[in-house]
């Protein structure tokens, strides 16, 4: 056994037949590419019984090819260039597969190789390439990525773009040159956003880069603020009732745009059934793997996709590539199939060696020159540039990998030889190149292997050939500033079918500036009901979720839209009320004054004589000042009229009752002087009424003056009584200086209240204290019931109130003391005697 170990050889051998590519050339270092130039397959069910064959693909994809094509012209200008891998020559082994399925077949013969056994003691010296262009796809690149990246080989797409491969555990050894999904679908959102687009529905390819993509961009549309009435996906290998779900869905819909996160297969049924359906006038925003496919104009219906707005890769010139394609012939590519094939489609000939006898045979002059077709169509190589770049990319980490440049670099000079080269230096020396291309793009990968996101904004518009063709009419710059990451240019939009303005697509109009928006309950929070501000709140913006209160001082208008100064209300002259009240107390005073002049020019007749006139004119007086007094209520308060106001009140009614006491007393007395022998007038005189007058009234002074020291009363704004006005008011200062005020007034009411009471049935012929007993009911009823309404009446209207009381107060005095001798003076003078009046009483 030790005898055969030591002499046997290790043998790796290759496990099943590997499938030949479809373009091949040798070198020193291989580079890999997996391309589809045809699309459909012929599907089948496996049975599992035995290894399934690689199916038949159909049709031909001429990007395909035309990507192939350049990924060659940039390998071989790289050969003819000394300064990138001087000494080495690239070669290329690119496969034609279709389907996920044979597309993995085609990944692992590129790290495989053809040869069925290799002995070597470690099977190093295997045809296994550095790295592998493509696939264009993102479904299929994900399924080879996973795979060989176990091997540590380089995988680079140009057009892969499923944020889901960044995943560096998922996929180990993936770089693209086209940025991921996941700035497609930000940039994607900040379109939808800039256009108002709040209400937007969703549908993508039922794979993972249909899914992943969508779920990005309904991610980035929720952060800013974009609502998604529904999201559906179907293939192209659905059956046909998956896609007529997507049809009854779309057609149940209110948003009139679309985001499609799909390839240029799946968009092409879609719209082809659209149209069946004739459902026009949506605006399509598209992702980057169609909305530039120029095989769109070749699907039914196409004029549905016109107006689609989506970002792409910028738009790119590779010098000599134009050239170089144009001089593509058959003869450089004997074994390949499709070559010939589309050779003799393009020019409807057939070449040596075919069977097709249909047609007549090719010559020798036939020239891609002379042709206008999809593959001589040079107008954009947004895509082709990324191919370009990825090869070129693989050659500068192969290239410092041979000068021992970069990092890990190899001590005294034992750098790597081309021909014992393996997939991890690449790997690392590929994550950290970094180059600038000819025309000056910067190239670089980061640490998720991707790309500087940059991107263009195209707007589908028909050419003057019928076609359909991406207009440039924006950018996008991820590495720019939040705010200036997406920029429209000048160019106009044209908007999509049966659109001739920026299309409205939300489920709730706008909120104007006055209302707030309330969410409508299970429904999405692009959904609501604009709903007017609360009284005293105002918005002064557009889609407002909230209203803010005014200040105590202001009040919302009537559009809720701004705060405006409170009115201020107070009671004025000028209003009907504050009118009214002035005329009574003018009248009042007026009244006073034809009394006061009655009594002055009757002053030496016995009535006037009888009711001690000097008290009588006191009291006249002290009226007057009580009718005045009402006025200082009316107005706008000051310092000075809410001081002046409550404590004149006080005084002139203290003044006023203590005449009235006076004249009760004087009642009382004259008729206890009348007893024999009494003495008591004498007590009483003249000089003795006049010191109970003012000291009764230096008591109200003594009152108001501690009341105007301590606290006295002052003007305020009260902004609590009403919402939307300012009373102008006068506060009390204090309860209790108001309140000793008026119990006092009431104090000396009530006292003259009984006293004239217990005198009312006193013998005479003109009984004044029965008149002063009547006032002092009316005086007391009148103060009794201010009190409650007083407390009970708002703003002005406790002024009026007070007023109302003054003047009732006031006119029950004037006309129950002094109206009754009026009457006898001016009416009555018969009854106006000494003998008539002192009448009854003379016989006591």
């Amino acid at each position: 056994m030790v005898f055969l170990m030591g002499k046997g050889r290790s043998v790796c051998r290759l496990q099943g037949s590997a499938q030949q590519p479809e373009l091949a050339q040798d070198g020193d270092l291989i580079i890999g590419g997996i391309f589809s130039f045809r699309t459909d397959q012929d599907y089948s069910t496996n049975s599992f019984q035995s290894v399934p064959e690689i199916r038949k693909c159909n049709n031909f994809n001429l990007r395909e090819l035309k990507f192939a094509q350049t990924m060659i012209f940039a390998i071989n200008e790289i050969n003819k260039n000394p300064e990138i891998l001087p000494g080495v020559r690239l070669g290329y082994k690119i496969y034609n597969n279709c389907g996920t399925m044979d597309i993995l077949r085609a990944a692992l013969a590129l790290v495989s190789g053809l040869r069925g056994e290799i002995n070597d003691d470690f099977c190093t010296k295997s045809e296994t390439v550095q790295a592998i262009i493509g696939h264009s796809g993102s479904s299929p690149t994900i399924a080879f990525a996973q795979v060989v990246g176990r091997f540590q080989i380089p995988v680079i797409s140009h057009f892969a773009t499923c944020a889901c491969l960044s995943n560096r555990r998922e996929y180990p050894s993936f770089f693209r040159t086209i940025p991921s999904d996941y700035y497609q679908s930000k940039a994607l959102a900040k379109l939808v956003k800039y256009f108002g687009w709040t209400w937007v529905g969703a549908v993508a390819v039922s794979n993972e880069y249909g899914m992943n993509g969508i779920a990005a961009f309904i991610q980035a549309a929720e952060d800013h603020g974009v609502c998604i009435e529904y999201s559906v996906a179907f293939s192209s290998s659905d059956p046909p009732h998956v896609l007529d779900r997507v049809i009854q869905v779309i057609k149940r819909s209110t948003s009139k745009v679309i985001m499609a996160f799909m390839t240029h297969r799946e968009i092409k049924l879609l719209a082809a059934e659209l149209y069946k359906e004739n459902i026009t006038r949506l605006q399509w925003i598209g992702s980057d793997a169609w909305i530039t496919d120029p095989s769109l104009t070749d699907s039914e219906g196409y004029a549905i996709l016109l107006g689609s707005l989506g970002f792409t890769v910028a738009r790119a010139n590779i010098p000599g590539l134009e050239q170089y394609l144009m001089q593509l012939h058959p003869s450089q590519f004997p074994n390949s199939p499709f070559v010939r094939d589309f050779w003799e489609d393009v020019f409807e000939c057939s070449l040596n060696g075919t069977v097709n006898t249909k047609r007549k045979p090719c010559s020798s002059l036939e020239s891609l020159q002379t042709i206008n077709s999809q593959f001589t169509d040079f107008s954009e190589q947004r895509f082709s540039k990324n191919v370009y770049k990825s090869v070129y990319a693989v050659a500068h980490a192969l290239d410092n990998l041979m000068k021992c440049d970069g990092s890990g670099t190899p001590s005294k000079g034992n750098c790597y030889d081309p021909k014992h080269t393996q997939p991890l230096p690449v790997l690392q020396y590929l994550a950290s190149v970094n180059f600038t291309t000819v025309d000056g793009e910067r190239v670089y990968f980061d640490n998720n292997g991707d790309s500087p996101a940059r991107y263009e904004l195209v707007n589908l518009q028909i050419t003057n050939k019928g076609t359909l063709n991406g207009e440039t009419v924006g950018i996008f710059d991820a590495s720019l500033p939040d705010d200036h990451q997406f920029i429209l240019n000048s160019i106009p939009v044209v908007w999509g079918n049966d659109l001739t303005e920026v299309p409205v697509s939300v489920c709730s109009e706008k909120c104007l500036p006055g209302t707030f928006k309330v969410l409508q309950k299970g429904k999405p929070a692009c959904c609501y009901d604009c709903v007017l501000c609360p009284e005293g709140q105002i918005t002064n913006l557009t889609e407002s979720p909230q209203c803010l209160k005014c200040p105590p001082e202001y009040w919302s208008n009537q559009h809720r839209d701004a705060c405006i100064l409170k009115p201020t209300e107070f009671l004025a002259y000028e209003e009907k009320l504050g009118t009214l009240l002035a005329l009574f107390a003018l009248l009042g005073i007026f009244l006073t004054m034809i009394t006061t002049l009655v009594f002055y020019c009757h002053i030496d007749t016995p009535l006037v004589r009888a009711n001690n006139s000097e008290l009588s004119f006191l009291l006249l007086f002290s009226l007057t000042l009580c009718f005045l007094c009402s006025l200082t209520f009316i107005g706008r308060p000051t310092d000075w009229s809410c001081m002046l106001r409550h404590t004149a009140f006080g005084i002139t009614f203290v003044l006023c009752i203590s005449c009235v006491l006076g004249k009760t007393i004087v009642v009382l007395i004259a008729f206890k002087a009348t007893i024999p022998g009494s003495n008591v007038m004498k007590w009483f005189g003249l000089a003795q009424q006049r010191l109970v007058v003012l000291a009764l009234t230096l008591i109200q002074v003594l009152i108001s003056i501690l009341w105007l020291i301590t606290s006295p009363p002052f003007p305020f704004m009260n902004m609590m009584l009403y919402k939307d006005r300012v009373i102008l008011q006068c506060d009390l200062g204090t309860v209790f200086g108001f309140g000793a005020a008026l119990g006092y007034i009431g104090l000396l009411a009530v006292l003259c209240f009984v006293l004239a009471f217990l005198a009312r049935k006193l013998p005479d012929n003109f009984n004044e204290a029965k008149f002063i007993t009547f006032s002092m009911l009316i005086f007391c009823t009148v103060w009794l019931a201010f009190i409650p309404a007083y407390v009970s009446s708002p703003g002005k209207f406790a002024d009026a109130v007070e007023i109302f009381a003054i003047l009732a107060s006031s006119y029950g005095l004037l006309f129950c003391i002094f109206l009754p001798k009026c009457y006898i003076i001016l009416i009555k003078p018969e009854q106006n005697t000494k003998r008539h009046i002192m009448g009854k009483g003379s016989q006591y």
